[in-house]
């Protein structure tokens, strides 16, 4: 997988965001919300590299300082899905009975939840929700795709001859799901992740975008909000929503291309067809040839 040219494409621009995320406060030039009366709604300059707001905020410092909350809560609520979807997704497809069952029928509950409502009914509790509190709403109704795969995937697994010789020889439950079960699980689990990290990033820049989430809260999403409010879309100011916007485009790209190098490692065939594709490329050949090229040595042999 990370010999695959989309993964290590998607990781390096995914590690570009979170590297802005945790040096966030080096890498600003300004703190976000310092006013500049001098320069409002001001185009990039060398004073200000992405223009300013209406009241003469630096755009790149907020754009660097929302990166921060967009990756808190789409890794913290991407980790409390996965971990729900594993739990729930292993046990479902290895028990048996009523114990499976009742655990499937809870997947298919919360398959059926409505997000943003519930996501609504939750911050108008808190005046200022915080973003754990957003990160675990995400994540608590983003685990159940993930666990139907897992369980689907799991259910193949049982029947396997090494998961049976494991209890022929009486290995406890948990060995068997973390030992024998979970090595095969990785790439799903993987994929998952990676799923889930997408939608929080979207759910929770949409919900921002949409004035669910309080303005107080730096993210892509909330500069969005007051860029559209101060009518910036028709007015033309693009330095103000077009940075935040290629952010949210371009980390939905890299993640995209990890999930592309996820799926062809998972699948045979698109693993094979990757490695013979680079194969072709070491050995001057054109992939998308459609006859196959015979090389032939230019030596000739005598004779005798």
């Amino acid at each position: 997988m990370f010999r695959n040219g989309k993964s290590i494409a998607g990781l390096s621009i995914l590690g570009f965001f979170v590297l802005v995320a945790i040096f966030a406060d080096v890498l600003a030039p300004y703190s976000p919300t310092k006013v500049d009366n001098t320069a409002r709604l001001q185009p990039p300059s060398a004073a200000h590299w992405l223009g300013t707001t209406h009241i003469g905020e630096d755009v790149l410092s907020q754009v660097i300082h929302g990166t921060r909350g967009v990756i808190v809560v789409g890794f913290l609520a991407a980790i409390i899905a996965t971990v729900l979807a594993v739990v729930v997704g292993v046990m479902s497809g290895y028990l048996r009975g009523w114990r499976s069952e009742g655990l499937s029928a809870l997947t298919n509950v919360f398959l059926v939840i409505p997000g943003i409502p519930l996501i609504i009914i939750v911050a108008s509790m808190f005046e200022d929700p915080p973003l754990i509190l957003i990160a675990g709403v995400l994540g608590l109704i983003g685990w159940a795709w993930g666990a139907r795969v897992l369980r689907a995937q799991t259910m193949s697994l049982r029947s396997r001859d090494f998961v049976q010789a494991a209890k022929a020889n009486g290995e406890p439950l948990r060995r068997i799901i973390t030992v024998e079960m979970l090595p095969n699980l990785m790439a799903l689990i993987a994929a998952s992740f990676v799923g889930t990290v997408t939608a929080a990033i979207i759910g929770l820049t949409t919900l921002s975008y949409i004035g669910i989430i309080p303005v107080t809260t730096y993210n892509w999403g909330t500069i969005l909000n007051w860029a559209s409010a101060q009518g910036a879309f028709r007015q033309g100011q693009w330095w103000w929503f077009l940075p935040p916007g290629l952010c949210i485009a371009a980390i939905g790209v890299a993640l995209s291309l990890i999930n592309f190098g996820i799926d062809e490692y998972v699948n045979p065939r698109l693993r094979s067809a990757g490695e013979r594709a680079r194969a072709m490329k070491k050995k001057g050949m054109n992939v998308n040839d459609t006859v196959t090229v015979v090389r032939t040595d230019m030596k000739t042999q005598e004779t005798p």
